[in-house]
Formats: structure tokens, sequence, C-alpha cells
């Protein structure tokens, strides 16, 4: 029985959009009771981008937050975690656009949006499906396609997103930019350049390429042009740190030793915001990642912010200062003629306008010895201070780590740091054969939370 039971779930995962069950505003449209048109699944679609970053999992691995109350979650846990949800919702939804929509706009931004999900997902995970997956029940058990083929395909789908979109008309039931297509064309070529970066230790010529090609278009240059999900005042769509710190009373969630340790030494604006000070003595201190603190000993601690756990709390994904912090870093590795110092130092000045609303205190941070720019030292301050930015953005921050080296991650409770996700049980038992086939040409064989995808060669 449990062998048929999870071959259903494996047909849910792989066939085609009409088995897909999608949310009950969608199925109950009156105009159209049983299909969803295209706005709908794109919208949809783009309801699931603050997963890429709001999920505790990303906060154990980019090192942001510890668990003060259930410690074992921040320890790496050893088992597999399931890719079967991003198949199942934004990736079936945003591929059935691309199979039936006509209008050039809705085309494009489901092709940016495939790209901006399954970028996450291989990330996390290495080889995954890819050119067989979403095709339809012909095919219940595709193959995994590797990681690099699949960066080729990434680069491809958000050149012909891009060139797909028409300014002239709008898009609607936009919940991401409000219709604005020059806002997707400049968030479909900030995407291209942040994926080129991450082939810097792997394929530095392709990286550099693609970089510049991406730099040499419209790319997201102000802070209203952020990829940002916005939360609401209503339950139905709350930011999740409000449901479990408000809402389910969970104040469980302490900034880590990591993170703080770089921001309080040099008077960080943005700490201030990310968390609190300890209730016990006023100071901000961080959680060594994976400790078990005495219950009564909690509140010796800085536990997340209050606007951090803001219902209605705005989730930034790509944004400006994060396009800046990568061309400083091509700057420097150079690849462009861009002043690197300058990117840098506009790359701090954007993220504390972001984050605190106000650029009061950035020139005083930028003055101080240990963040002033030193080119012998480029990198790693650039990663250092990416890192900062990225707060609660944690795949991406883990996956940069993975890819710099910086800053220094810790272990957590004895067990290394993960360099990667384990894939699920269930797809040794679903798709046997492919599964098999992965782990083997990826890892010798060994299902491993410590094997590294393609582009970690560090």
């Amino acid at each position: 029985m449990k062998k048929i039971t999870l071959l259903f779930f494996t047909v849910i995962l792989f066939v085609s959009c009409d088995l897909i069950e999608l949310d009950d505003d969608i199925n109950n449209n009156p105009n159209s009771p049983s299909e969803a048109s295209a706005p709908q699944l794109l919208a949809n679609a783009m309801r699931y981008t603050y997963d890429t970053s709001s999920n505790t999992s990303g906060q154990f691995l980019g090192q942001y937050m510890s668990e003060t109350q259930y410690v074992v979650a921040s320890l790496y846990p050893q088992e597999g975690t399931s890719f079967y949800g991003w198949y199942q919702n934004p990736l079936i939804n945003v591929e059935t656009v691309i199979n039936t929509a006509s209008a050039d706009n809705q085309l494009a931004v489901a092709k940016i949006l495939k790209a901006y999900f399954f970028w996450h997902v291989t990330d996390r995970w290495g080889d995954v499906p890819f050119s067989e997956a979403l095709n339809g029940g012909d095919n219940i058990t595709p193959a995994y396609d590797t990681q690099e083929s699949i960066y080729n395909n990434l680069f491809e789908l958000l050149e012909e997103g891009v060139n797909q979109i028409d300014e002239s008309t709008s898009l609607s039931s936009d919940i991401m930019f409000g219709g604005d297509m020059a806002k997707w064309r400049k968030f479909g070529n900030s995407l291209k350049l942040l994926i080129a970066l991450r082939l810097s230790e792997v394929d530095e010529i392709k990286a550099e390429d693609q970089f510049n090609d991406a730099l040499s278009s419209p790319i997201i240059d102000s802070i209203d042009d952020n990829f940002a999900y916005q939360h609401l005042d209503d339950q139905s769509n709350e930011n999740y740190w409000y449901n479990q710190v408000e809402r389910q009373s969970r104040e469980w969630w302490a900034l880590t030793e990591t993170l703080v340790n770089i921001m309080e030494p040099v008077d960080d604006p943005r700490l201030l915001v990310y968390g609190e000070p300890a209730r016990t003595d006023g100071e901000y201190r961080g959680l060594p990642i994976g400790s078990d603190p005495v219950s009564e000993n909690t509140e010796a601690f800085s536990l997340i912010g209050e606007d951090i756990r803001r219902q209605d709390a705005t989730i930034h994904l790509v944004t400006y200062s994060q396009i800046l912090f990568a061309r400083a870093e091509a700057a420097a590795r150079g690849w462009t003629t861009e002043d690197a110092e300058d990117l840098y130092n506009q790359a701090i000045t954007q993220s504390i306008i972001q984050w605190t609303g106000s650029d009061d205190d950035a020139t005083d941070f930028l003055s101080q010895p240990d963040i002033a720019f030193d080119v012998s030292t480029a990198i790693e301050q650039i990663a250092t201070q990416r890192y900062v930015h990225l707060f609660l953005n944690g795949y991406e921050a883990w996956a940069e780590w993975r890819r710099t080296g910086f800053p220094n991650f810790v272990t957590s409770g004895g067990n290394d740091v993960p360099t990667r996700q384990a894939y699920t049980s269930e797809e040794s038992f679903n798709n046997t054969e492919n599964y098999e086939e992965a782990i083997q040409r990826q890892f010798g064989g060994e299902n491993t939370l410590y094997g590294k995808v393609w582009w970690d060669v560090n």
C-alpha cells in the first residue's frame, strides 16, 4: 500500500496542470469555475516567492537565527527534505502559462519566474528533474538534469523572457510589480546577473560573459525596483514571523552569535532593526547556533526585532543593494571597469536605507576601519557585508557562503554546516532509477548533506 501511495504522489507531482489543486479563490472563480486563467496562475505562483526566504530551515542554514525552544531544529537534521512542493505549486502554474498562454507579458513573466524558482531549487538540492519534469502524465519518473545544464537553461529562459516583454502594455493580477513591465525587465536582467556570479569559481569565463551581458541591459537601480513580497494586515496573507511570534506566541527565534558578532562591534545600525536587546541587561547578544540555553536564560539573548515580525512586513527577495554588491565583486574580480569601492559603499548605504529607512548613519558606519574598503580583502569585505544585508534570505546567504567561504560559519551542536540539502527518501521509492543515477553521478552513491553542488568547488 505504501508503494502505491508514493507512486500516486509522484503522478500528482509530474502530471499536467489540470490535476493540480489550486487555491480556493482561483478554483471558485465565477467567471471560470473549472480552470484558472493565466493571470491567476501567475498570481498564485507569485504567492510562493516569499517562501524562498521566510523559512526556518533557511535561517538555520544561513546562520541568521537559532531556536531557543526546540534546539534540535537548529542542528541541521540529517534527513532529506522534499522539493515536491515547488513542482506542485509555483512551477506547475508557470509551466501551464508557458504552454497555454499567448500574451507576450504573461509568457515573459512565466519564464522569468520559472528561472527564479528553479534557481532556488537546484541551489538547494543540486541535480533535479528539469527537462522531463512538468511534462504530463506520460512520464512520472523524470530524469535528473545536471545542475550545469539547468543553469544553461536558466540563462536561456531569462533571455527569452526579457526579450518577450512589451512595456507598452501591463500585466493584470501582478502582485509583485503592479503590472509594471519595465520593472520585470530589470528583475529578469538582475536575476541573470546574480545567477552568473554564482559561477565565479566553476566557470569564470561564462560567469563574466553572462554577467556583463546582464549589466549592459536595464537592471535594478533603486530600492523601488526591489523584487519584494508585500504581506498584508490580514491573516490570510500575513508575515510568517508575525504568525510565529505574535499569533502563536513562539518567542523562540534568537539572532545567532555569527550575525551579532559581525554587527555589534561596529555599531551596525541595522542590528537595531534585526533584533532586540537582551531583556536581561539591554545588550545585543547572539545565541550560538544549535546551543541549548537553559530556559530561564533565553531572555539573555537578542530575539528578532519588532519590524521583522510585523504582520504586513515587506519581504525583500532580490534587491538594489544586492545588485550593487554583485557589481562591486565583479569589479574587484576585474570583470568590469566599474569602481569596486564606490559600489561597495553604495551597496552598504542602500542596505542601511532599506532596513532603517534612513542613510543618517551610513557615513559614520562606512568610515570605521573595519568597514572601510580595503582592496587587499575586497572579496571578503563584500561577501561579509552582503551577508549582513541578506538577513532573512537565508538560503541565498547560505549559497553565497558556499561559493565564497565568507563569513565564517560555525558548526551547530557539533554538526558541520551542510553544503546541500539531501533528497527526500520518498524519491528512492518514487523515482528509483533516476534517483540512484543522480546521487551516484554527484556524490558517489550517497545522498549526503555534505556533497557539493556543481558550482561549489572550494
